[in-house]
C-alpha cells in the first residue's frame, strides 16, 4: 500500500490522469501536496508536494464556464495533466496552497496558431 504524503485531506475527487495513457482514479488535495491514485492499480500514483509545484495551468473555455483540464508544472519533473468531475472545486482547493499569481490560463487555440505563424514568417532573430 502506498503511503500518503498528506496529514489532512481537503478534497477527494474522481479524476483522470493524462500522462501517456488516460488513467482513472482519485485526486487527493491536502496540506502537504497533490496526489493522484489509480483505481485499478494502487502502485500507479503521482504525489507532488506543494513546494515542488511551479505553476498550475488551467485550460478555460467559454469565458470560464467550462474547464476541460488543468496541469501542474513542477520545478524538476515536468508537467502533469489532469481532468476531473468538478474542476472548479479542485482549482479552488489548490488555491488554498498555491498563490493566485501561480495559477494561470493556458493559451487559446488562436494564440498558439498566431505564435506558430509568427515564428515561421519572422524567424528567430539573434
Amino acid at each position: 500500500m502506498v503511503q500518503s504524503i498528506n496529514t489532512k485531506v481537503d478534497l477527494v475527487e474522481k479524476a483522470t490522469s493524462h500522462t501517456a495513457i488516460a488513467e482513472y482514479g482519485k485526486i487527493m488535495i491536502g496540506d502537504k501536496g497533490f496526489e493522484f491514485f489509480n483505481d485499478k492499480n494502487v502502485q500507479k500514483y503521482i504525489q507532488i508536494p506543494w513546494d515542488e509545484v511551479d505553476l498550475v495551468i488551467a485550460s478555460i473555455l467559454f469565458k470560464g464556464k467550462y474547464i476541460p483540464r488543468y496541469a501542474l508544472k513542477t520545478k524538476s519533473s515536468g508537467t502533469y495533466n489532469f481532468s476531473s468531475k468538478d474542476p472548479k472545486k479542485v482549482l479552488r482547493a489548490i488555491r488554498e496552497y498555491i498563490p493566485a499569481d501561480r495559477i494561470v490560463r493556458s493559451l487559446s487555440f488562436f494564440q498558439v496558431l498566431k505564435r506558430g505563424l509568427k515564428n515561421i514568417f519572422m524567424g528567430k532573430r539573434k
